[in-house]
C-alpha cells in the first residue's frame, strides 16, 4: 500500500475518489468525505471542482482528522508549467504539480495525471463524471486496483466498464472499502 505520514504520525492509507470535474452530488459527496476524514485515511483527488472539490470540502471540515487532501493537479494545455485554470480547490493540502496536461477522453493517455491518482490510490471510488472519470475506472482496472462505483446507476458515468461494483448505498462503499484496505468490518 502507498502510505503518507506527517511527521510523528504513524503512515495512512490513500484513498482516490474520481468525479466529474464540473458537477457534483453535494449530499453524497458530503457523506463519503466525512467518512472517509474519520475513517483515517488520506483522501486523494485531481484537485478541481465539482465532485472533487465537493469531498475534499467534506473530507477537510472533519475536526481532528488524521489524513490530508491529496491533489493531483492538471496543466494547463498551452503552458505545462502553468496549472489548468481553476486548480488547486481551496481544500487541497498537499498539491501534486504535474507537466500532464490531458483529461477527458484522453484520460488514458500517457500525458493524462490519470495514471498517478489510480496508481497512488489504494483504493480508487468512482463518483458520477464523464470521459475522464471512465478512464480512470479503465486505469484501476488496468493497474488492478480494488475500485468500486458509489453510483445511483450506472449511467451516471457514461461507457463505464461492466466489471466495475456499483454500489449505491455509502454502507456498501464502506464495507468495500474496508475490506480492499484489510480493516475489519
Amino acid at each position: 500500500m502507498t502510505r503518507v505520514a506527517r511527521p510523528n504520525q504513524k503512515s495512512l492509507p490513500i484513498v482516490g475518489v474520481m468525479g466529474s470535474g464540473s458537477s457534483a452530488d453535494e449530499d453524497r459527496c458530503g457523506l463519503l468525505g466525512r467518512w472517509l476524514a474519520r475513517e483515517g485515511v488520506h483522501l486523494l483527488t485531481g484537485g478541481g471542482d465539482g465532485v472533487m472539490k465537493a469531498v475534499s470540502k467534506a473530507f477537510f471540515e472533519v475536526a481532528n482528522r488524521k489524513g490530508l487532501v491529496i491533489g493531483v493537479l492538471r496543466a494547463a494545455d498551452a503552458d505545462p508549467s502553468l496549472l489548468a485554470p481553476g486548480y488547486p480547490n481551496p481544500f487541497v493540502e498537499l498539491p501534486i504539480r504535474t507537466h500532464l496536461p490531458l483529461s477527458g477522453p484522453d484520460g488514458t493517455d500517457a500525458r493524462s495525471r490519470n495514471h498517478i491518482n489510480v496508481l497512488t490510490a489504494d483504493v480508487v471510488i468512482a463518483m458520477p463524471g464523464g470521459e475522464g472519470t471512465r478512464s480512470e475506472t479503465e486505469l484501476a482496472i488496468r493497474y488492478r486496483k480494488p475500485l468500486v462505483a458509489y453510483l445511483d446507476t450506472r449511467t451516471e458515468i457514461p461507457g463505464l466498464p461492466e466489471s466495475v461494483n456499483v454500489c449505491a448505498k455509502l454502507a456498501s462503499v464502506q464495507e468495500f472499502v474496508r475490506k480492499a484496505l484489510g480493516r475489519a468490518p
